[in-house]
């Protein structure tokens, strides 16, 4: 008897490239579970006291806590049925072999000016503090998961699909993601070819 196979959508993109907003309308039109590593991080920032850019600081110290992050998201892959909206969640998936899992892995890239244009517009914070945010995130998340576990964030070979948002509205977006997805689904689940 064939096993059914468990679905995992990866996003992975740079901030600011829509990633949040596709990985969860994905996981509804799908009904699998969302789950942001973002938004944990986030999360544990405020458990800390401290403003995004000052906790991603304290992380780049303090691995462990990359670490209990990363491990959910190990996990979360495991289980399956769930869309992950992760830096790095494509890089572990590759680690795991399970016959029973359907993953697809989508990387949304956008220019700089657009990325930091949605993220000031959505934070309600000046296009200079947001370009400021955007890049110490990402060079310290990249100087991080490379030290961490050799990943280089964003190589495109690592993933099935690339799209650059910067020209596309939102729901155009989500249309192309969706659509695709469906499509790398039903092929990887051997129902095209």
């Amino acid at each position: 008897m064939k096993k059914v196979k468990k679905v995992v959508i990866l996003i992975s993109g740079p901030h600011g490239t829509g990633k949040s907003t596709v990985a969860r309308v994905i996981a509804e039109e799908f009904g699998l579970r969302y789950i942001s590593a973002g938004e944990i991080f986030r999360k544990k920032a405020r458990e800390y006291g401290m403003n995004i850019v000052e906790f991603t600081k304290y992380v780049e110290k303090n691995p462990e806590i990359d670490y209990e992050i990363d491990n959910a998201m190990m996990e979360e892959i495991k289980k399956g049925d769930v869309v992950l909206d992760s830096q790095l969640a494509y890089f572990f998936a590759k680690k795991i072999k399970a016959e029973e899992l359907v993953t697809v892995s989508i990387l949304l890239y956008a220019s700089f000016e657009e990325r930091a244009r949605r993220l000031a517009e959505r934070e309600d914070i000046s296009l200079e503090n947001a370009k400021a945010e955007i890049k110490a995130r990402e060079e310290s998340e990249k100087d991080r998961f490379e030290r961490l576990y050799g990943a280089k964030l964003w190589s495109i070979e690592d993933f099935d699909i690339v799209i650059n948002t910067t020209q596309l509205k939102k729901d155009e977006s989500i249309e192309i993601c969706v659509k695709i997805v469906e499509t790398f689904i039903k092929i990887k689940c051997g129902l095209i070819s």
